[in-house]
């Protein structure tokens, strides 16, 4: 008879209150505010497309190590002294990549890189000695290869100029990105497959709420920022903060009408290939539509005319967070989301409207009116979980 394998000291225990967020993890994700308001003040900073594509890449970085740790915390105990140990390198980590962030394409490339890299190689070295006995120790010895591949070319990067480096950190990151959908295959070591990570949904959907409610509370921080740093506070500034935070308010009903934790999406295919997609991707999205969000709000707060960057700004946040909407409710439950579609075609609408009328109309109109179609949006989805809930 084959001995039983010895369950690991940190894994999480089991039980009624293993799904619950620990204080570890409430301050760990502290950092992601300060490094979410980088990303936009990155943004707000080079407002072209290549400052886009810049900016998309950072945030993918950021977003990818965010999202490893939150994975990690599904099976390590919370209450462990070594796991928490953990988690104050991983926060010291993602504040070198917050600080390096708005000149990460410039003189700071190597601390941005490097941090990234300390993260990405630690944490599954981390795990895959934790973890010995368990499949998640073989799960992350190809995970750590996976990473520490995309490393290299992280680090290669940070030695280039401006144009080549962005490249060769879009190549990393796709490379880092695209191990969950490869199940981490690596010559000599086989594959991870996504069946073998067992994986807590509840846990998952929480984290994933709560860096979504910080990366909605940063608009607020700008909003307030801005309008303390006017002198005076104009009428204007005053009325683009209000329906600013109207539309913020919007997008966290629409967002909790759709994965909020009675909602049928909550309780929808709790696979592990679902929820891949449901959390590492989805909502990669939804909170880059946040932060997109947050900068059209600095702008129409502080343009008196509407220009291409501010009616791109304030359609694209929303078009991208209902993308992740609709990649979020295909992965759980398999719907269409047609309502999404059709909220979408109609801000793209009003996207090309603003861009060809231009000065002619004021930018407190344009985010008026995608405020008037995210808010239907959102009474249609919490009309729908309701009957959903009935039945």
């Amino acid at each position: 008879m084959a001995p039983q394998a010895t369950r690991p000291k940190l894994l999480r225990p089991e039980g009624r209150q293993r799904s619950e967020v620990a204080p570890i993890e409430l301050f760990f994700d502290l950092v992601y505010v300060f490094t979410i308001i980088q990303v936009s003040h990155t943004l707000l900073d080079h407002l072209s497309w290549f400052g886009f594509a810049e900016v998309a890449v950072l945030f993918g970085a950021v977003w990818w190590a965010w999202n490893y740790s939150a994975w990690a915390m599904n099976w390590l105990d919370p209450h462990s002294g070594l796991v928490r140990v953990l988690n104050g390198l991983l926060m010291l980590a993602a504040l070198g990549m917050a600080l390096a962030l708005p000149h990460a394409f410039a003189e700071d490339g190597l601390l941005f890189a490097g941090c990234y890299v300390a993260a990405q190689v630690i944490r599954p070295a981390f795990m895959a000695v934790a973890m010995r006995g368990h499949v998640l120790a073989k799960n992350y010895t190809n995970l750590l290869a996976w990473s520490a591949s995309a490393g290299v070319l992280f680090l290669a990067g940070a030695f280039l100029d401006t144009v080549p480096r962005l490249i060769v950190w879009a190549v990393a990151l796709l490379i880092d990105v695209s191990g969950p959908r490869f199940e981490f295959r690596f010559p000599g070591l086989g594959s991870a497959p996504m069946h073998t990570w067992p994986t807590d949904a509840a846990h998952l959907a929480e984290r994933n709420r709560l860096v979504f409610i910080i990366a909605l509370g940063e608009s607020i921080l700008i909003m307030g920022n801005t309008l303390y740093g006017m002198d005076p506070i104009t009428t204007r500034a005053v009325l683009a903060s209000l329906f600013g935070f109207i539309g913020l308010f919007v997008m966290w009903w629409a967002y909790f009408a759709l994965a909020g934790h009675d909602t049928q999406a909550s309780q929808g295919d709790a696979s592990t290939s679902a929820l891949r997609s449901a959390f590492a991707y989805a909502h990669a999205l939804m909170v880059a539509g946040a932060i997109v969000v947050a900068v059209s709000i600095e702008l129409r707060i502080t343009h008196e005319h509407t220009d291409p960057a501010l009616v791109l700004t304030t359609v694209g946040g929303p078009l991208i967070y209902l993308a992740g909407n609709i990649l979020f409710l295909r992965s759980r439950t398999g719907a269409v989301a047609r309502e999404r579609y059709l909220a979408a075609a109609v801000l793209a609408v009003i996207g090309v409207l603003g861009l060809a009328l231009g000065h002619s109309v004021p930018p407190i109109a344009v985010g008026l009116a995608v405020i008037a179609v995210m808010t239907t949006l959102a009474v249609a989805t919490q009309l729908r979980s309701k009957r959903e809930a009935e039945n």
